[in-house]
This record gives C-alpha cells, sequence and structure tokens, in this order.
C-alpha cells in the first residue's frame, strides 16, 4: 500500500522549504553585514548621489543606525514580499491540491524567497515586491502606469542598475495589464513614454552624475558620524563603490570573468532543474487566444532575459542577477496567466515520477549565492 504523502510530496516539499529558510536566515545572521549596512549610513548629505534613497529614508527616523537594523528591515522586506506573492499566487492560480507543484517549484525555487534571505539586506527585493504590487492592483487607468513609473523611479534611487534588473518586467507587466488589457490611445502612449524618458534620464543621471563629490575620507567620516559604533571601520570597506565609475566597474567583471564563468555550469543545471516550471509557461504561452499576446510575452521575456545580458557584462555578481532574471520570469508567468486564454494550459503533473524528483532537489538547495554559486 502506497502512503498517501508519498503519492503526493508537495505538502511535505513545502514544509522543508520553510525549514531551510529557517537555516539560511540562521546562518546570514551571523554573516557580517557590509555592503547593506553601509547603504542605511549612505543619504544625500553631499547632494545628489547614486545609491542613496534607503539611507535617506533611514535618516529621517534616526540619527545612528545599529547594525541589526541591516536585519530588521531586510527581514521586514522579505515577509512582506512572502505574504505578496502568496496573495499573487492565490489571486493567479489559487491554492489546490493542483496547483501545488507550481507553487513549490516558484516560492520554493531556491532562485526566490530563499536566496532573498540570504541576500537580506540587499537592494534586489525591493523591485521583486513593487512588481508583485503591480500584479495585484487594478490597472485600468493611467493612475496604474503612474504607479509603475513611480517604482521605478524608487528602484533606480535604491540603486540604477534596477533599470536593468526589475524595470523591464515592470513594463512589460504595464504592457500586459494595461496596454493590451484597455487599448492604446494617443494620451496613454503619451504618457507612458514620458514616464520612461524621466525613468531612463534619472537612470543615467544616477550612473554618470551621482558619483561621490567629496574625498573618500571625508565621506567615510562623514559616515562614521551615522554609525552606532565608529570604531567598526570593517564595516565601511565598501565606501569606493560611491566613486567608482562605470569603466572600472567593467573592467573589474571582465578581470573576473574566467574565474567567475566557472559557476555557469551550475547556472545552467539549475535552471534545467525547474524544466516542469519551464514547459508549464510554454503551454501557458500557447494556449494564449492572440497570436499578438503570445508574440509580445515571448518578446518581453528575451529582452527581459537582453537586460540580464547585458548587467551580466557590467557587474559581477552573477549568482544575485541569475536569481533575479528566475524571478522576472515567474513574475511574468503571473502576468500571462491574466491575458485571455483559448483554453486552459496543463499544469504541472503532481503525480509524475520525474518532475517529483525534480523538486525534492530544488527543494533542498538552500540558496544560489551573491556572486558565484552556493
Amino acid at each position: 500500500m502506497t502512503v498517501p504523502i508519498v503519492q503526493n510530496p508537495w505538502r511535505l516539499l513545502l514544509a522543508i522549504n520553510a525549514a531551510v529558510i529557517v537555516g539560511v536566515f540562521i546562518h546570514k545572521i551571523q554573516l557580517p553585514p557590509y555592503v547593506p549596512y553601509i547603504h542605511l549610513l549612505v543619504d544625500y548629505h553631499f547632494g545628489f548621489i547614486k545609491r542613496a534613497l534607503i539611507g535617506a529614508v533611514v535618516a529621517l527616523f534616526t540619527d545612528e543606525v545599529p547594525v541589526w537594523l541591516v536585519f530588521a528591515l531586510g527581514g521586514a522586506t522579505w515577509l512582506v514580499t512572502l505574504g505578496l506573492y502568496a496573495k499573487l499566487f492565490q489571486k493567479t492560480f489559487g491554492f489546490t491540491a493542483g496547483t501545488l507543484p507550481l507553487f513549490a517549484f516558484t516560492a520554493g525555487s531556491p532562485f526566490f524567497l530563499k536566496n532573498f534571505m540570504h541576500t537580506l539586506g540587499h537592494f534586489d527585493i525591493f523591485g521583486c515586491a513593487l512588481a508583485i504590487v503591480l500584479l495585484l492592483m487594478p490597472a485600468g487607468s493611467l493612475l496604474f502606469v503612474a504607479t509603475a513609473a513611480l517604482f521605478s523611479i524608487v528602484l533606480v534611487l535604491i540603486h540604477h542598475i534596477h533599470l536593468l534588473m526589475y524595470v523591464p518586467t515592470i513594463v512589460t507587466i504595464v504592457v500586459i495589464r494595461h496596454y493590451l488589457a484597455c487599448g492604446c490611445n494617443r494620451s496613454n502612449v503619451a504618457f507612458g513614454a514620458t514616464a520612461l524618458a524621466v525613468v531612463s534620464a534619472l537612470f543615467f543621471a544616477a550612473q554618470f552624475l551621482g558619483t561621490m563629490p567629496v574625498p573618500e575620507a571625508d565621506f567615510v567620516a562623514y559616515l562614521k558620524t551615522r554609525m552606532v559604533d565608529p570604531s567598526r571601520t570593517d564595516l565601511l570597506q565598501f565606501s569606493y563603490i560611491w566613486y567608482q565609475p562605470l569603466a572600472k566597474e567593467i573592467a573589474d567583471t571582465w578581470g573576473r570573468l574566467p574565474h567567475n564563468s566557472l559557476g555557469v555550469p551550475v547556472f545552467a543545471l539549475l535552471i534545467w532543474l525547474h524544466t516542469p516550471l519551464w514547459r508549464y509557461l510554454a503551454r501557458l504561452i500557447g494556449a494564449l487566444a492572440s497570436e499578438t499576446h503570445r508574440r509580445l510575452v515571448v518578446a518581453a521575456l528575451i529582452g527581459i532575459s537582453l537586460a540580464y545580458v547585458v548587467m551580466f557584462a557590467m557587474v559581477f555578481d552573477y549568482s544575485r542577477w541569475i536569481s533575479n532574471w528566475a524571478v522576472c520570469m515567474f513574475l511574468i508567468l503571473h502576468a500571462a496567466k491574466m491575458l485571455p486564454a483559448k483554453q486552459e494550459a496543463a499544469l504541472i503533473p503532481a503525480e509524475d515520477r520525474k518532475t517529483s524528483i525534480f523538486g525534492v532537489i530544488i527543494t533542498l538547495i538552500p540558496r544560489v549565492g551573491i556572486i558565484r554559486p552556493f
């Protein structure tokens, strides 16, 4: 007689995922919060600079920043993102026995919530959370487009690389949920184009005009005034990133490329382990009622992927980039499900043995990492 949990192990896998996430959190709080901490210290004290919005917001509430605030803010953001994604999944697919494998391959993926826990305090998760909000809110008016533009501006002020990381996904969500559903007219197209131009201009301003205008010694001295423990100079070792020009970032990335590219086969393996999910995405796109919609979704997936290729050439945090790319694919899956379909796409089979094996493996992988795999 077969034990029921062996026939349908997905509830057990979700419970194991929760335990893995707790383990990742315990491990994370034992590591020094280098870059996340310094991001809470940097504000607009010396004028407009890149990567300063989070620190500026923190400065509104406290003059001195304790180290534990990295984990408090990061943990709160993570919990909000978890809640938002659960709400989105409920709205798009519902929680049933048939949808549990899909939830396990997205929410339980080492690319997604588990890796966001490992990168606790980094800025990536903000793009994901705001994109989910756009998938949840009403999209029938220009207020939706304006909200998307505001979110994009906020993300670029948090870190300008969001223009490549999550803004393309936000643009895709706006096109799918507003322009395809409501149609295009002169006013909403002009509004969208203007918003995109403003966000792009802000990116270039942050990239080329947002360098710290004072000597690094003065910058570090100011940061120490915002620390609870100014003697922890080890937490300021990444202050140079506010002075590093784009050419230096690219040169560093290409200099590390031979070593970092050794992780590419691992990334390919992790992507392959999600094959049941990618097959479902293909079925979902194929089931769309409109050929135009199918082509637009495919074009969006290609465009988002190309933006990540550019990121790979510019900054060497490869594990983070590949993880966020996968998250964007998950979000576009939800957006595509909201389009009219000629038929219902078959879900990931819950009782398929190979699918279950893939599900077990991705459940047991705790995270992907920041630069190199694991």
